[in-house]
C-alpha cells in the first residue's frame, strides 16, 4: 500500500524525497537573487553616501536587532533538531521541536513590530514629516531598512505557516514527518530565512558602531 505522503507524479517516496529538496534549492535560488538586488542596491548607495549612511545606521535600536538574531539563530538550531529527529523517526520528539520554532519566529515578529513603533515614533521614515536625519543619505539607508525587513518579515510569516503545517498534518500520523520531504524542505527555507537576517543585521545595526 502506497504511502498517503507520497503525491502524483512520483512513483517512490525517495525520488520524491530528492524533487522536493532540488525544487526547494531551485527556489532559493531565485530568493537570492531577489536579495542579492537589494544588497548590492544598499552596497552602490553606501559606497556613494558613506558618512551618511554610518550616521543613519547609528539611529537603528541594535537592541532589538541583537536580540531577535538570537532569537532567529536559536530557532534555527531547534528547527535543525526537529528536521533530523523526524529524519530519525524521532517523532515526539520532532513535533516538540517545530512548535517552538513557530513560537520563535513568532517572538522576533512581536519584537519586530515594537521596533517599528519605536521607529516611527522617532520619524525614521524617508519622507515623513520630522525626519531627523539630515544627512542626504540617510533617506535612503532608512528605505532600504523598511523595504528590506519588511520583504524578511514576510518570508518569515509564511515559514511560520510552514512550520505549523508540519505540525497540523502529522498530528494523526507522525510517520508523515518521515515519509514527507516536507520537514526536510521546510527547514532549508527557514535556515535560509534566518540567514538572510544575519547580513541584515550586519548591513542594518553595525554601521557607524565599530
Amino acid at each position: 500500500m502506497p504511502s498517503v505522503a507520497l503525491r502524483e507524479p512520483w512513483q517512490d517516496l525517495g525520488h520524491q524525497r530528492n524533487s522536493a529538496v532540488l525544487g526547494m534549492w531551485l527556489f532559493l535560488g531565485t530568493e537570492i537573487l531577489f536579495f542579492g538586488g537589494i544588497f548590492a542596491g544598499y552596497s552602490v548607495y553606501r559606497f556613494l553616501h558613506t558618512a551618511d549612511f554610518l550616521a543613519a545606521g547609528r539611529e537603528t535600536n541594535i537592541y532589538y536587532g541583537s536580540v531577535n538574531t538570537l532569537v532567529l539563530l536559536v530557532s534555527s538550531f531547534v528547527m535543525s533538531l526537529g528536521s533530523r529527529a523526524a529524519r530519525a523517526g524521532l517523532f515526539r520528539f520532532a513535533r516538540l521541536c517545530f512548535p517552538v520554532t513557530a513560537v520563535l519566529g513568532m517572538v522576533f515578529l512581536t519584537l519586530k513590530g515594537f521596533e517599528y513603533n519605536d521607529d516611527l515614533e522617532k520619524h525614521l521614515f524617508p519622507g515623513a514629516s520630522g525626519f531627523p536625519l539630515p544627512e542626504a543619505g540617510a533617506g535612503l539607508f532608512w528605505a532600504f531598512y523598511w523595504v528590506a525587513t519588511v520583504v524578511h518579515t514576510i518570508h518569515l510569516t509564511v515559514g511560520i505557516g510552514a512550520v505549523f503545517r508540519l505540525q497540523i498534518l502529522s498530528r494523526d500520523d507522525p510517520q508523515w514527518l518521515n515519509d514527507s520531504p516536507s520537514a526536510e524542505v521546510t527547514s532549508l527555507y527557514w535556515h535560509f530565512v534566518d540567514c538572510i537576517w544575519v547580513f541584515l543585521y550586519a548591513l542594518i545595526y553595525l554601521p557607524g558602531r565599530s
